[in-house]
């Protein structure tokens, strides 16, 4: 590995590079297999970066359409072989805010869901109303060896926590569980839909489940429970994409130890995403369970954040030689807008300026 240059924490180092996309390489690293080339994984790029990479360029199109543009090239600018979006504005209505100055929302705000009454009067959006045309859209734009990667508005838990609220929920789930189980299959199938509509694109190449899962010290719910209405729906979606030849992989926050083996054996997960270096670093991760799935991301957000370009770099260095199979670089979640730009290039070079 090359050692630490200010170039790597340059943007037009990174426009200037010649890049060529080969998905593949992410294809054998969901394989746990040797890419030809250290390989990026990213969930979310926030929206100062893309306008950092883009602002050179002038695109044309609806307000959508260039967003989905901006953002399927920043990924290519930094030398990723895909992009990774929504396929749709698909979600579930909840009353959830974000307030003012605030970037948290808490588990038990929000909810519409209380009870009975409340569940048969909720509206269910069907994924079947929404537009998906950005997505044959972007297949006419991407350059050539690019695909996307799709993953959904929010995950199964997610939602039901959104629409039921986590402490209501723990009290449903022992006041009215047959509700519990009418709530995730509501939410359930309406995912399934909508990864259908998504994995029939040819240039849709991976799907991602996006559902946090746990805290930092267990599963939000039981793990009995987590398999009686979490698990089975999870399956099903990863039985969709399986289906269409097509791999999937987990992004999950919390901690995952007690249900690694239905991610790797039950469910069937190819890939998964989301580490943190208080729970397992993702160096551990990497040694612990490379045998059961590939390793997606993993340099802590934090550290991200704290660390200077050099140990960002360092250590993201040493993890590609660390993980030779199975393995794609890149954040333990997703890029933040706190963390500085040159950090995450500090990163991301590791992989970028060391292909040979």
């Amino acid at each position: 590995m090359k050692k630490f240059d200010n170039k790597f924490i340059d943007i037009n180092s990174f426009l200037e590079k010649p890049h060529k996309p080969d998905f593949d390489n992410i294809l054998k690293v969901l394989k746990k297999e040797a890419p030809n080339r250290p390989t990026l994984f990213e969930f979310i790029l926030n929206g100062d970066l893309v306008e950092a990479f883009t602002k050179h360029k002038t695109y044309e199109g609806t307000e959508e359409e260039i967003s989905c543009k901006k953002l399927a090239d920043t990924y290519y600018f930094c030398g990723y072989d895909y992009a990774c979006m929504h396929g749709s504005y698909f979600s579930f209505k909840s009353a959830t805010k974000h307030e003012a100055g605030k970037s948290t929302i808490s588990l038990n705000q929000g909810f519409v869901i209380t009870d009975r009454e409340s569940f048969e009067n909720y509206e269910w959006a069907n994924p079947e109303d929404f537009d998906y045309s950005r997505i044959e859209m972007l297949s006419n734009y991407l350059p050539e060896g690019m695909k996307l990667i799709i993953y959904g508005p929010g995950g199964i838990l997610e939602n039901v926590i959104r629409l039921v609220g986590y402490e209501n929920l723990c009290y449903m789930l022992y006041e009215d569980p047959e509700l519990v189980e009418q709530i995730f299959k509501e939410v359930s199938e309406r995912l399934l839909t909508y990864y259908d509509i998504c994995a029939k694109h040819d240039c849709v190449g991976i799907l991602m489940s996006n559902d946090d899962w746990g805290f930092n010290t267990q599963t939000m719910l039981s793990v009995d429970q987590m398999r009686k209405y979490v698990f089975p729906w999870h399956k099903k979606i990863a039985e969709l994409a399986h289906s269409y030849n097509k791999p999937i992989c987990l992004h999950s926050c919390g901690k995952f130890d007690a249900v690694v083996d239905d991610i790797a054996y039950d469910i069937k997960y190819d890939g998964r995403h989301s580490y943190e270096d208080n729970i397992l670093p993702v160096e551990e991760a990497y040694k612990k369970y490379k045998d059961k799935f590939a390793i997606l991301g993993g340099i802590d957000v934090d550290f991200l954040t704290r660390g200077t370009p050099e140990e960002i770099y360092n250590r993201s260095a040493k993890m590609l030689e660390l993980a030779k199979t199975g393995y794609a670089l890149g954040s333990g979640n997703s890029i933040a807008s706190y963390i500085p730009i040159q950090n995450y290039l500090a990163m991301i070079a590791a992989a970028v300026f060391n292909e040979n």
